[in-house]
């Protein structure tokens, strides 16, 4: 499946071709999501050894360190190919006690992409996911309005979603074309768990995406935090000779045609096991296994 690709924005003039598996960039940040790595320069070397392995797809944001990761693709990556896909969403920020932040008033938004633009050296950015926390007191339409209206600035090339719940997916695809959505899935975690600090999660969208044609992007999607099924996971892992890892990520390849993984990390070796994960193929028996 390594060859597999998934275009964004398929439905217009400038669609984006991503090969999967992608790389989610926030675990390149300090402690706790905050300041700069420990190892600047093997954070560097990861970014550009992501590339040599076939990898086109990166998620960041501004408030990733913040600013952190931005800079490190910048840094490792520009000028970018051709091909490249950097991926960047808005709507929260850090504040100086490293609390997460609803960031999704009109100005703040256009501030947010501002500074995504001039962190990463652009004068347009591919792909903004725009998310809302479940306590934003900003009305959701109006702030995808204010995305929309970027778009049409030429700031912004395609506008996606980010921890979407059903509503707020029927209310932007009525306003606008949606890209592509980022949710919270993995093998572990598929519906909406109202105790969650990370929003909503995607079993409940990734259907609505499959209908609409729409990538669906799931984050944290090495989670595996439910010990029973991690087990079995565990099992088919070791009987294939691949680690939980790997098969967290062939397992969600499997799921759907329009899944686009983005597993993070800071190991060049787990780097290349990501990537190789999209080689293994899933009987319909060990699928049925793991349910």
């Amino acid at each position: 499946m390594r060859n597999k690709v998934i275009t964004i924005g398929a439905d217009t003039t400038t669609p984006l071709t991503a090969r999967t598996p992608g790389y989610g960039t926030m675990r390149l940040t300090g402690e706790d999501f905050w300041g700069e790595p420990r190892d600047r320069d093997g954070a560097i070397a990861l970014l550009r050894k992501a590339v040599e392995l076939g990898v086109n797809f990166f998620d960041t944001a501004d408030f990733y360190g913040p600013g952190v990761t931005n800079r490190l693709l910048a840094d490792a990556l520009y000028p970018y190919p051709a091909d490249l896909i950097i991926a960047t969403k808005v709507g929260a920020k850090r504040g100086a006690d490293k609390s997460w932040q609803p960031y999704g008033k009109p100005d703040e938004l256009k501030k947010s992409v501002e500074n995504n633009l001039k962190e990463l050296k652009l004068e347009q950015l591919p792909l903004v996911h725009f998310g809302k926390s479940a306590n934003s007191p900003e009305d959701y339409e109006e702030s995808l309005a204010i995305m929309l209206a970027l778009q049409k600035e030429g700031k912004i090339l395609h506008v996606g979603l980010s921890n979407a719940s059903v509503d707020q997916f029927n209310k932007a695809i009525k306003m606008g074309r949606v890209a592509s959505v980022e949710n919270m899935y993995s093998y572990a975690q598929r519906l909406t768990d109202p105790e969650s600090p990370y929003g909503f999660q995607g079993g409940e969208v990734l259907p609505l995406c499959e209908k609409h044609h729409i990538p669906f992007i799931p984050f944290f999607s090495l989670q595996t935090s439910l010990p029973t099924e991690q087990n079995k996971i565990k099992q088919v892992a070791d009987a294939k000779g691949v680690t939980v890892a790997q098969l967290n990520i062939a397992w969600l390849l499997h799921q759907s045609a329009w899944i686009l993984p983005i597993p993070g990390t800071t190991s060049i070796q787990h780097l290349e096991e990501n990537v190789t994960a999209a080689d293994i193929s899933l009987l319909k028996e060990e699928l049925e296994f793991l349910g």
